[in-house]
């Protein structure tokens, strides 16, 4: 699960308001506020949302975003901040003669269970642990030579880099490493006009800045995904 602590906050609040108002009800009599109603039954939803969007809508958005790029099967695809594997498994199972890598720094803050061997264990579930290879390094310092990869992509991982200047670095990264003519797309929730210039001034063409759509919503519109996709020049 992404971030685990947002829907475990909105549940918490949610329940809370809501059995107070019940509380309040049935020992004292008194209707319970309704702002208290609304924002208790509000944070539920926004929970409910959120699950979805972690649970099924990435997978789902994913797919589609992988079917796009209509790999032939022999590719190499780098997953910036792979996780447990949604997308770098994703791609792994239509690369039957290609390979995906993928690399993290494994924070539990980031994604539950966020762990080599928890990648290993879906890519053996996928039937896709041969296609695969994990490498424990940071996005802003990859440890591969340049021009190595016909495809990068990266799910709502380079806003965990704080600072603008990694964001940079790490976007610089993934052009170096991607080939002439490879492709890359970045899904992520905020700082993607940035990721966008950096892109424009490393010479990337073709490039695109649109909305995931309702499915890669965490909690709400008002925390939507973007995707931003890019190819390199030859």
């Amino acid at each position: 699960m992404d971030a685990p602590y947002v829907p475990t906050l909105y549940g918490a609040v949610g329940i809370g308001l809501l059995a107070w108002g019940v509380v309040t009800f049935a020992v004292d009599g008194l209707t319970p506020a309704p702002w208290a109603l609304f924002v208790g039954c509000a944070a539920l939803v926004c929970a409910g949302v959120y699950l979805y969007t972690t649970r099924r809508g990435k997978f789902v958005v994913w797919e589609k975003l992988l079917d796009q790029l209509a790999l032939r099967g022999d590719e190499r695809v780098l997953d910036l901040g792979c996780g447990r594997g949604a997308v770098l498994l994703a791609a792994a199972r239509r690369l039957p003669d290609g390979r995906a890598y993928g690399v993290d720094l494994w924070r539990s803050q980031d994604q539950s269970g966020n762990d080599p061997a928890a990648t290993e264990r879906n890519a053996q579930a996928e039937g896709v642990a041969d296609r695969i290879e994990l490498h424990t390094a940071d996005m802003t310092q990859l440890p591969f030579e340049s021009n190595q990869f016909d495809v990068v992509v990266s799910s709502l991982a380079l806003h965990n880099i704080s600072d603008p200047a990694g964001r940079t670095s790490a976007i610089e990264e993934a052009v170096r490493v991607l080939r002439p003519g490879g492709r890359l797309v970045v899904a992520d929730i905020r700082n993607t006009r940035q990721y966008g210039a950096e892109l424009e001034r490393l010479g990337m063409r073709s490039l695109t800045r649109r909305a995931a759509g309702a499915r890669m919503w965490w909690s709400g519109p008002w925390i939507p995904t973007t995707v931003v996709c890019g190819t390199k020049s030859r």
